[in-house]
C-alpha cells in the first residue's frame, strides 16, 4: 500500500502557508503575517514530530510508514527540504521589504539608522530597555545558561587589538517589549526591530571591556516539547503536569537555527556549549530568527495593506432572540465561525447563568483563550448557584499552563473540576446545560469541531450543533458519565465516540458504500479533515476506490493517502485550501443509497484520534442543516482561488479554474451575509 510520509506532507502543508506569504495577490502586511505563521508552525513541528524522529533515531527504529528509508535518511530529508523553504522565504521577506520601501515604509537596521535616528533610538534604549538587558560572559568561570525555546539571543563577539583578545557573550531579546520600534519623519515611516536597537547599543553595555570590534549575530534554540509524564500514583495527574512543563524547559536541542555570517570561532563555541554537532541540529538562516513575531508585524494604519474586515455575522435563528434556550429547544441550530458570531455560545451560557430552571452546566475544554469569556460566563454560573462541571485537559501541547490557571480559577470559584486521563486525551468538544421545566429534565446540546476559544473563533473555520434533541442529548450525557465515574462504558447509537466506536462506525459506513458500488447502486463519500494519516482508513478508502466509489476529500494539512494512483486509488480526489481563515472544521458525507448520513467530528482519522482519544461525532440529523453542509462541501470543493491538489509529488499545484476562479471562503462568506441580511428584511 502506498503512502505519503507524514513529516514531508507536514511539511508540503507549511509550504502552502509559505505560499501565501509569496502571492502577491494578498495584502502586503498579511503576507508579512503568513511568514510569522509558517515560523511558528515550523517551531512546533521541530519541537514535536523533529523531535520524535530523534528518538527513533535513538532506538534505531527502521520502519516508516511512506518513506524507504532509515530515522536518520528521514531527518536528513526534512532538514534539506527546510533548507529548501529557507531560500523561499529569505527571498519573500525581502521582496515585501523593498514593496514596503515603496510605499514609503522603510525596515532600517543597526547599519543604515541615521544620527537623528540615532537620537530617538538612543533615548528608547536608555530610558526603556537597558535595564531589562541581562549580558552574560561566556568563559570557563560562568556555566552556560539555560536557554529558552521561545526566547531571541543574540551572540556577542568582542575583539581587543591591544590585548589581541577574542570575549563572547549572551543577550536574550526581552520578551516583554514589542519587536518593532516605529518612527516617522515627514511622510516616511521607518521600522526597526529591537534586536537591532539592541546592537546599536552594545558598547554601552559591554563599556567595561575595551574592544575595537564589537559584533551581535542572532540565533534561535529548539528543545524536544514531549511531556514525560512518571507512572507514581501518589502524585496528582496535575502535579505530574507541572514537573513535566519544568522538565521540558530542559528537553533534548532539536534545532539550532542561527546567522549564517556568525564567525566560525563563535559557532563553534556554541556548539560546544550546547553539545551539538555542525550539520545535524544546525540550520543556518538569515539575520533575525524568530519570525512568529512576525504575525504581529504593524500594519501602519493602512487597511489596504490587510484583508478586507469580515466581521462575524447574525444567524438568522439566534440574532435578537429573547432566550437563547428557548430557540434550541424548538430547531437545531448550526453555527459556523468565523462567518458568524462566536458570541451565541458565550450568551448562551450567560442566559444559562441566571436562568432559575437551568440546574447544572457541563463542559469539556481542551483549549481556551487566556481571558476567557466563556470561563467567565461558568464562574457567574457558578455565582448564581448552579452546579457546574468541567471536564479540563491538561495535556492540550503548549497550552498546559494555561488550563492549569483555569482549572485552578474554575476550584476557587467552586467548579468541580475533573482531568483528562494520563494516557487518553479528552479531545472532543462538548457542553450541556441541563433544565427542570415542569418536572421534566431538557438538556441543551452543544458538540462542535473546534475549541471554546473565542479569540481562535475569529480565525479558524469550525462547525457546531446546538441541539435539543433527546437522543443525541442523552447521548452525550453519557459521554460526560464516562468522563466523570472513570470511564463508564456507555452504549452510542448516534455518536461516534472514541475510542470505543468511531473506528467501526466509519468503517461500516465505508463498507456500506463498497457494497453499494459493487451493486451497481450510488454511491460516494465527502471528507473534510485537517489530518489523514491512519493506515486501517487509507487502506479501507483504497478498497472502496476500488470498488468504484467516487471519494473527495478536503484535506488542510497532513495527507498520507496517494490520489489518483491507478489500481489504488484512481477515484479519489484530494485537495488543500489555505486561506485567510485556517481550516479546521471536519465532517463526513456518506451516499448510503441517495439517504445521504452527515457527521462533524472533533477527530481527524489519525491512529490517536481514533484509538487514544476521547473524540466525538454528531449525527446532523435536520435536512435544512444537512443541505447547509452540502453548500460548504460545494462551495470549498468548487474553489480554485485557493485550492491545492494532494499529490504524490508535494508540489502544492493550485488547482485550475474550470471557468471563472470561484474563492470558496469569500463566496461561503457573502452565502452566509445574505442569510443574515434576511434578518433584516423581515
Amino acid at each position: 500500500m502506498e503512502l505519503i510520509n507524514r513529516e514531508l506532507s507536514w511539511l508540503a502543508f507549511n509550504e502552502r502557508v509559505l505560499q501565501e506569504a509569496m502571492d502577491d495577490k494578498v495584502p502586503l502586511i498579511e503576507r508579512m503575517h503568513f511568514l510569522g505563521i509558517y515560523s511558528n508552525n515550523l517551531d512546533e513541528f521541530f519541537r514535536v514530530r523533529v523531535a520524535n524522529i530523534r528518538r527513533m533515531i535513538g532506538v534505531n527504529k527502521k520502519r516508516i510508514d511512506g518513506f524507504e528509508g532509515t530515522p536518520n535518511e528521514l531527518y536528513n530529508e526534512i532538514r534539506k527540504t527546510v533548507l529548501k523553504q529557507q531560500i523561499k522565504f529569505e527571498k519573500t521577506y525581502l521582496e515585501i521589504k523593498n514593496e514596503l520601501a515603496e510605499q514609503h515604509i522603510f525596515h532600517i537596521d543597526d547599519a543604515t539608522t541615521d544620527q537623528n535616528k540615532l537620537i530617538e533610538l538612543s533615548t528608547y534604549f536608555n530610558q526603556e530597555l537597558k535595564h531589562s538587558i541581562i549580558p552574560i560572559i561566556l568563559d570557563k568561570k560562568t556555566p552556560f545558561p539555560r536557554l529558552k525555546d521561545s526566547s531571541i539571543y543574540l551572540a556577542i563577539r568582542m575583539i581587543s587589538e591591544d590585548f589581541q583578545k577574542v570575549k563572547f557573550a549572551l543577550i536574550q531579546i526581552p520578551s516583554e517589549f514589542p519587536r518593532f520600534y516605529r518612527m516617522k519623519e515627514g511622510t516616511n515611516e521607518f521600522v526597526i526591530l529591537l534586536d537591532d536597537i539592541i546592537r546599536l547599543n552594545l558598547k554601552d553595555i559591554f563599556q567595561i571591556f575595551p574592544s575595537d570590534t564589537i559584533e551581535a549575530y542572532t540565533f534561535k534554540f529548539t528543545r524536544d516539547a514531549e511531556l514525560d509524564l512518571d507512572d507514581d500514583i501518589s502524585v496528582s495527574f496535575f502535579d505530574k503536569i507541572e514537573k513535566s512543563l519544568k522538565q521540558r524547559k530542559k528537553g533534548k536541542p532539536v534545532r539550532f537555527v542561527y546567522d549564517e555570517r556568525m564567525p566560525k570561532d563563535l559557532l563553534d563555541h556554541l556548539l560546544n556549549s550546547l553539545n551539538l554537532k555542525f550539520g545535524v541540529n544546525t540550520i543556518p538562516g538569515g539575520k533575525y530568527h524568530n519570525f512568529k513575531d512576525f504575525s504581529s508585524f504593524p500594519s501602519f494604519e493602512k487597511p489596504e495593506f490587510l484583508y478586507d474586515k469580515q466581521r462575524p455575522l447574525a444567524h438568522p435563528q439566534l440574532e435578537n432572540k429573547r432566550s437563547l434556550i428557548k430557540t434550541i429547544l424548538l430547531q437545531d441550530v448550526l453555527l459556523h465561525f468565523p462567518y458568524q458570531k462566536f458570541d451565541y455560545v458565550v450568551d448562551l451560557l450567560r442566559e444559562a447563568a441566571i436562568d432559575p430552571k437551568v440546574v447544572s452546566i457541563k463542559m469539556n475544554v481542551y483549549r481556551v483563550a487566556r481571558n476567557s469569556q466563556v470561563m467567565n460566563a461558568l464562574m457567574a454560573a457558578i455565582y448564581n448557584g448552579k452546579n457546574v462541571t468541567v471536564v479540563l485537559e491538561l495535556q492540550a501541547r503548549f497550552d498546559e499552563e494555561n488550563n492549569m490557571y483555569w482549572s485552578n480559577r474554575l476550584k476557587e470559584s467552586g467548579a468541580r473540576v475533573i482531568y483528562g486521563l494520563q494516557d487518553l486525551k479528552v479531545h472532543s468538544k462538548l457542553l450541556q446545560i441541563a433544565r427542570i421545566s415542569n418536572r421534566q429534565e431538557q438538556l441543551i446540546t452543544y458538540v462542535g469541531t473546534g475549541n471554546f476559544n473565542e479569540k481562535t473563533a475569529r480565525v479558524y473555520g469550525d462547525l457546531s450543533l446546538l441541539t435539543a434533541n433527546l437522543a443525541i442529548s442523552r447521548e452525550v450525557k453519557k459521554v460526560f458519565r464516562l468522563l466523570e465515574n472513570n470511564m463508564e462504558r456507555g452504549l452510542f447509537k448516534q455518536l461516534l465516540v472514541s475510542p470505543f466506536n468511531s473506528r467501526r462506525k466509519i468503517t461500516a459506513c465505508i463498507d456500506t458504500e463498497i457494497k453499494n458500488a459493487k451493486n451497481g447502486l450510488p454511491s460516494f463519500i465527502r471528507l473534510k479533515l485537517n489530518n489523514l494519516t491512519d493506515r486501517k482508513m487509507i487502506e479501507k478508502l483504497y478498497e472502496a476506490s476500488q470498488a468504484g466509489v467516487k471519494i473527495e476529500m478536503i484535506i488542510r494539512g497532513i495527507c498520507c493517502l496517494i490520489p489518483g494512483v491507478k489500481g489504488q486509488s484512481e477515484n479519489i480526489t484530494a485537495i488543500s485550501i489555505v486561506d485567510r481563515y485556517l481550516e479546521h472544521a471536519r465532517f463526513m458525507i456518506f451516499c448510503n443509497n441517495q439517504k445521504p448520513t452527515y457527521y462533524i467530528s472533533s477527530a481527524d482519522w489519525m491512529e490517536r484520534n481514533l484509538d487514544k482519544r476521547i473524540e466525538v461525532a454528531c449525527p446532523i440529523l435536520n435536512s435544512e442543516l444537512q443541505a447547509e453542509i452540502d453548500t460548504i462541501f460545494n462551495y470549498q470543493w468548487r474553489g480554485s482561488v485557493k485550492s491545492r491538489l494532494v499529490r504524490k509529488d508535494l508540489k502544492n499545484v493550485y488547482r485550475k479554474a474550470v471557468g471563472k476562479p470561484f474563492h470558496a471562503q469569500l463566496e461561503l462568506y457573502n452565502y452566509y451575509k445574505n442569510l443574515s441580511e434576511s434578518i433584516s428584511q423581515k
